[in-house]
């Protein structure tokens, strides 16, 4: 038995006649005969009943059928495996990003693809979680970065971060405020984007509380507009105004009562086979995610102290002090 003699099998089994397999294989009718007699003959049980017009298989053939069609699967995996392993990645990948994900990672990713890849061409959607998730069930995106995922049998979930949501708020309205507890979140009204305002309702929820939305904007950059006008309060993760938030422009307060978070998660197909042109930008994705991590990017930053007001003196009795010298 070889993997010839399996293959013969195969497709005797599939087209259910030995003469119109060895048509289909392009081999004489009787060496094929052959091939399967050797196998019966190596196990010795009867794989087929000859019938007046083709071959039907015995209980053993089907068992013996499903054994064959494993092999064959995996020998074409590992095919496929080897040759990917050889191939220099190469082509047009689509990368899903959402609006909160995209500023953060595309510089570093599209300096190590112009660096390691060449010769792959990137396509960048930016949509919200939902979007892209049925993107990827229906082949629209190669390869995404998604929010708090739900569980799939479809889709390859490889779990990247987990970042706190927050409660950002212009400077001059952080007096010396931490933290927020559940309850003055909820009085608390808030401005933020529909895909984070679902994040945070479920999590809070499980404790009986919800926001107090004042306004939805999937706009980002609207939001911190907003925010560095002095309008407004917001949730988002931590790392979507990072620098803003260092920098005091924008100010950054815990939840103190619940680990409000969002973890992102790197999703393929699950079934697909990825050229080797997505894996070596999935690998690009999750390695930025890394440098991203371990500069502080998705923790609350070390912010600038308060500038301390400057002690006016009393000038009348400067005045007095100054006299009393001449």
């Amino acid at each position: 038995m070889d993997l010839r003699s399996i293959r013969y099998f195969v497709q005797i089994a599939e087209v259910g006649s030995i003469t119109r397999a060895a048509s289909h294989l392009g081999i004489a009718q009787p060496a094929l005969s052959r091939h399967i007699h050797g196998i019966e003959d190596e196990l010795g049980i009867q794989l087929l009943v000859r019938l007046p017009r083709g071959v039907r298989l015995t209980g053993a053939g089907r068992q013996f059928l499903d054994h064959c069609r494993r092999i064959m699967r995996e020998l074409d995996r590992a095919r496929d495996e080897l040759r990917s392993g050889m191939e220099i990645p190469s082509g047009r990948v689509i990368l899903g990003l959402s609006p909160t994900v995209g500023p953060l990672l595309l510089p570093g990713v599209i300096e190590r693809v112009r660096r390691q890849c060449p010769q792959i061409t990137l396509k960048i959607v930016e949509w919200f979680s939902t979007q892209l998730y049925d993107a990827l069930l229906t082949g629209r995106v190669d390869v995404a970065v998604l929010t708090n995922a739900p569980p799939s049998r479809t889709l390859k979930m490889t779990p990247l971060i987990s970042e706190p949501i927050v409660v950002l708020s212009p400077p001059q309205l952080r007096g010396t405020r931490r933290f927020y507890t559940l309850p003055e979140l909820s009085k608390t009204p808030i401005v933020t984007s529909e895909a984070i305002r679902h994040i945070v309702e479920e999590q809070i929820g499980r404790y009986g509380w919800r926001l107090n939305v004042e306004a939805e904007i999937d706009a980002i950059e609207a939001i911190r507009r907003l925010l560095l006008r002095g309008i407004g309060t917001s949730v988002m993760p931590v790392s979507t105004f990072h620098d803003d938030i260092r920098a005091g422009r924008i100010t950054a307060c815990q939840i103190a009562d619940a680990n409000v978070h969002r973890i992102l998660a790197l999703a393929q197909q699950a079934e697909r086979r990825l050229s080797a042109a997505v894996e070596e930008i999935s690998q690009i994705v999750a390695g930025e995610m890394n440098t991203l991590f371990d500069k502080g990017l998705f923790s609350m930053p070390a912010v600038p102290p308060v500038p301390a007001k400057p002690i006016m003196r009393d000038t009348k009795r400067a005045a007095q002090a100054a006299l009393r010298k001449r």
